[in-house]
């Protein structure tokens, strides 16, 4: 699903169950030992999820080996590679790119289904609540407040890596297109510096199937570097 997402020049794996019960039997060491005290269904997600992240490096022809996170929680992935991850309930994805081809890579998931009451004003403008109430009115199907939320958090995603900064949920505004399954995040502070050029924004890819909603960001390296071509530009497979 994600794969649909995201240039081909990405390489996305996905499961929708989880890869084992004893979770030992598919992590590293290291990896066993960061959430040797979390609780079991924390444990099997983060296994589950670095064995998509570690299938997908291998397509890259990467060789296995551990995937630790950052103190902010971000995946530390090998040197050249760059890539996100998700997790929600019944699904894990990991997205990775050459550094050659990918500035920087953001994804989430999320059941679809609405945000817990407060949740939305906490993490949209009012500007997007109007965006969401037209939205409803024409896709109730979509819980568009879901929506929003996994947006913001692959914005996070494909942001953090460029800046090592935060990004508060109220930093970038949001505008949702039902029909073509994308959406503009506008950054409302000084975006990072790509290429030589600030951004003032990202563009992302989004689906609602299965009952999930799920977002996805692919910002290409600036072209030229290391000599290679423009990034071909995001295509539904």
């Amino acid at each position: 699903m994600i794969e649909r997402l995201v240039p081909s020049w990405a390489v996305a794996e996905e499961a929708f169950e989880d890869a084992a019960q004893d979770v030992t039997s598919v992590l590293f060491p290291e990896e066993a030992a960061a959430v040797a005290r979390a609780v079991p269904r924390r444990q099997r997600e983060f296994a589950t999820v670095r064995v998509c992240a570690r299938a997908a490096l291998g397509r890259l022809g990467h060789a296995p080996a551990p995937l630790l996170s950052s103190r902010r929680g971000a995946p530390r992935w090998p040197d050249g590679v760059v890539g996100s991850m998700t997790h929600c309930d019944g699904y894990r994805a990991a997205v990775v790119a050459g550094a050659a081809d990918a500035a920087s890579l953001g994804i989430d998931a999320e059941p679809n289904g609405p945000l817990p009451d407060g949740v939305l004003r906490m993490v949209s403008l009012e500007s997007e609540r109007a965006l969401l109430a037209r939205l409803a009115a024409e896709r109730p199907e979509v819980h568009w407040d879901r929506l929003l939320f996994s947006a913001k958090e692959s914005v996070f995603k494909t942001w953090y890596p460029l800046t090592q900064r935060e990004l508060d949920f109220s930093e970038a505004e949001l505008s949702i297109d039902p029909g073509a399954g994308t959406f503009q995040a506008r950054l409302l502070v000084p975006g990072p510096v790509v290429g030589g050029e600030r951004l003032d924004g990202f563009t992302g890819r989004w689906l609602a199937d299965q009952g999930l909603v799920v977002t996805a960001i692919a910002l290409p390296a600036p072209a030229g570097e290391a000599g290679r071509e423009p990034a071909e530009e995001l295509r539904v497979r």
